[in-house]
This record gives structure tokens, C-alpha cells and sequence, in this order.
């Protein structure tokens, strides 16, 4: 029963894989901003303390790694991206967010997939704090892309109206990452 859910070329595994491209730097809550920027009526830098003021949801999704693994059913919550989107006000002609970790790590995704009401900078999972290796304190968590869209240590979103590769996109990874599709690479 579990392979109807699972996207082409995955298999289920019971834990998430840590990946990670750089040793983390030191950050601590007191000192954390998540900056809104790029093509945006209303630019902002929010405090862990006024994040964490946002809507909140939970989302129940699976997990596809652009390797070939899934887990199934994460419980993830956080603020939607519905939310965010809510506070900047994107401009007409937006089609891309890049997504900026704290280490370097950046990643882009189509505005579409991050305006879906799944999407969600993530502060927990299952139930209990985010865990470092996971990306705390916040996680951009897209559950219908690959898990490399889904950028950890998140501290900034900058929308954009033309396609600005990240990371891996940069690297040869598919700029959408459509587990359905198998949108693993594009070279």
C-alpha cells in the first residue's frame, strides 16, 4: 500500500539523512533575523520573537530526498509560507524565491510551489524542537519538491522575478525538483 504514495525511484527508509555542505557557525536565538527581501512591497527583518508571533501550522507530508530515499509521514510546524507571503506583499512578475541558509547554502524554488499551503518555515518536527542536524532553528520545509528545496537554517527568503540558481542548482540539480516528475537533474 505505501508504493502508491511513493514518487518514482524512491524507496522508504524509517530516518532522514543528514546532509550538511559546510560546518555550521554559532547562532543563537537572541541574535536570529530572518530577512524578507528581493522583489517585495514590504521588506522585512523579523526576530526569533516575532516569528514565532506568526500563524502557525502543522504539516503532516512525506519526505523525498533528490537520492532516492523517502519518510513517510514527518509532522512539521512552523509558520506557512502563506504567511510570509502575507507580510511582504511580492510584487506582480515574482516567479522564484532563493531560499539563503546560514551556512551558504542557498536554494530556489518557484514562487507557485512556495505559495502552496503545505509549504512551511518549520520550527519543529514531530512534536518537539527542530534538532540541530535537521536545520535549527528554522526550516524552509517544502514536502512537494526533493529535500534539497527544503533549506535548512534558514535566515533569509529574497523573492525574485527571474530564476537565480542556488547551491546544487548551480551544480546541475533541477531548478523545480519535482519528486513526481523525477526533476532530479537538468545536465
Amino acid at each position: 500500500m505505501l508504493e502508491k504514495k511513493l514518487p518514482p525511484g524512491q524507496v522508504w527508509r524509517e530516518d532522514l539523512v543528514v546532509y550538511d555542505i559546510a560546518p555550521l557557525p554559532p547562532l543563537d536565538l537572541e541574535n536570529f533575523r530572518l530577512r524578507l527581501f528581493g522583489r517585495v512591497r514590504s521588506p522585512r527583518e523579523l526576530s526569533w520573537e516575532e516569528l514565532q508571533r506568526l500563524p502557525r501550522v502543522q504539516v503532516r507530508a512525506d519526505f523525498h530526498c533528490v537520492e532516492g530515499w523517502s519518510v513517510e509521514g514527518l509532522v512539521w510546524e512552523g509558520v506557512p509560507a502563506s504567511a510570509i507571503i502575507y507580510l511582504v506583499q511580492p510584487e506582480p512578475g515574482v516567479q522564484w524565491v532563493l531560499a539563503h541558509s546560514h551556512e551558504g547554502y542557498t536554494t530556489n524554488l518557484p514562487f507557485s510551489y512556495f505559495a502552496r499551503p503545505d509549504t512551511v518555515l518549520a520550527f519543529s518536527l514531530n512534536g518537539a524542537p527542530l534538532p540541530p542536524q535537521h536545520g535549527w532553528p528554522l526550516r524552509l520545509v517544502v514536502p512537494s519538491l526533493y529535500a534539497y528545496k527544503s533549506a535548512k537554517y534558514l535566515v533569509a527568503l529574497e523573492f525574485l522575478r527571474e530564476l537565480k540558481r542556488g547551491y546544487w542548482e548551480e551544480r546541475g540539480y533541477h531548478d523545480v525538483g519535482d519528486p513526481w516528475r523525477e526533476e532530479r537533474r537538468w545536465r
